[in-house]
């Protein structure tokens, strides 16, 4: 019983002695351990504030485009951008038609078709002008014979054969001859038929070209052989495209900022190499209660004919560079990094920051920065986006 008792004595003290070793070595390593943390999480966030730089020797700036340049104020023209539309100049269209009833008889041009001013497009069979015609030669014809009555009664005069009141009749019958025929050479005027035209013998016989008004493009053909014309329609729409409109729309805010006679440049996205000038000659009187916005027209000289109507351009309206200079910088150095505009400031020997900066107004490829960077400070004027690559690819190392 006894020795029972011894032993059940010292197994319990075993146990209590092995909880208290194991507490006391579980502390010590807890308060080893504890430190090793400590400096380890400020290990990497230094890590973290060197991952926030890029650093890129000279060479590499080279072989990457990356350029350095020095933050500078300059003065800033500002830009009205704006989308518009070709369209035909108005003021450089014809829309052609005969000046009298007649059946066509042939047609000389077609769609697509460059023709000059007075080139004859279209030849009508004319009643209308046949009769008109027979009056002109029956005029000419009394014209010439009271021309001639009139000299040989003169000469009777002279002799003493016939009366005074006789030439005085025969003078009156020759100025009417004259007016008739004035007025007969008038009616064919009207009709196309022009003094050249009426010397030529075949214009005895009713038929009327038709000739185009204006050098240019026939964008619409109407007319068929064989089919009847007349006044009211319209054979031929012609177009000289060599200048053409860009109607705009420009929001109401900025219609203090633009005038008649303002520079436009203009260029359209099937051409993105081609730019060209124009200027404002029309801005709309009224505004569109829908969109808020005021009808602008910008003539261009098109001499190439690459601006084709029904185009979409882009626009961009040039205003005067009168306010005050202001710290900017090139579009291409001003990069978006985790929500924020930033430039690359250069910071000792091959390193770039990272630095926020706050963005104004745009204009010409160049940006107004408000705060953020101070005149005099280097920074990536060329190459920003790639340090941002460099960067993001930096963190994605640190990541895994």
């Amino acid at each position: 019983m006894k020795k029972r008792t011894l032993l059940v004595s010292l197994l319990l003290l075993a146990a209590i002695g092995s909880g208290l070793y194991y507490r006391i070595t579980t502390q010590g390593d807890a308060e080893k351990a504890e430190p090793k943390e400590a400096g380890s999480k400020d290990t990497k966030a230094e890590k973290h504030e060197e991952d926030g730089k890029v650093k890129m020797t000279a060479e590499l700036q080279q072989q990457n485009g990356v350029a350095v340049g020095t933050a500078a104020t300059q003065r800033l023209a500002g830009v009205i951008s704006a989308t518009g539309k070709v369209d035909v100049n108005s003021d450089r269209i014809a829309h052609v038609s005969p000046r009298i009833s007649g059946k066509i008889v042939s047609v000389r041009s077609s769609l697509g078709d460059q023709v000059s001013a007075g080139q004859v497009l279209v030849t009508l069979d004319s009643v209308e002008l046949g009769e008109a015609l027979n009056r002109y030669h029956q005029s000419k014809t009394k014209l010439a014979l009271a021309q001639s009555s009139m000299d040989r009664i003169k000469l009777l005069v002279d002799k003493k054969i016939a009366a005074r009141k006789d030439i005085l009749l025969a003078e009156t019958e020759f100025k009417t001859a004259q007016t008739e025929l004035h007025t007969d050479e008038e009616r064919l005027a009207l009709y196309g038929v022009s003094l050249a035209d009426l010397t030529n013998t075949r214009h005895r016989s009713p038929l009327l070209p038709v000739r185009s008004p204006i050098s240019g493009i026939i964008t619409e053909k109407h007319a068929i052989v064989g089919e009847l014309a007349d006044p009211s329609k319209n054979l031929f729409t012609i177009a000289d495209l060599s200048s053409v409109w860009i109607m705009v729309d420009i929001n109401e805010k900025d219609l203090a900022k633009i005038h008649r006679g303002q520079i436009a440049s203009v260029s359209v996205s099937a051409f993105p190499d081609l730019k060209l000038q124009g200027r404002i000659t029309y801005i709309a009187d009224l505004v569109d209660q829908n969109t808020r916005t005021v009808k602008a027209r910008i003539e261009v000289a098109n001499l190439q004919r690459k601006l084709k109507p029904e185009m979409f351009a882009s626009v961009e309206l040039k205003l005067a560079a009168d306010a005050p200079p202001v710290l900017a910088v090139p579009e291409e150095s001003l990069q978006d990094l985790d929500g924020k505009k930033v430039v690359f400031v250069v910071e000792g020997k091959d390193t770039f920051v990272p630095r926020p900066v706050q963005a104004g107004r745009m204009a010409n490829g160049k940006i107004e920065i408000l705060s953020g960077l101070q005149e005099g400070e280097l920074y990536a004027v060329k190459g920003a986006f790639i340090l941002k690559s460099e960067l993001k690819k930096a963190e994605m190392k640190d990541e895994h």
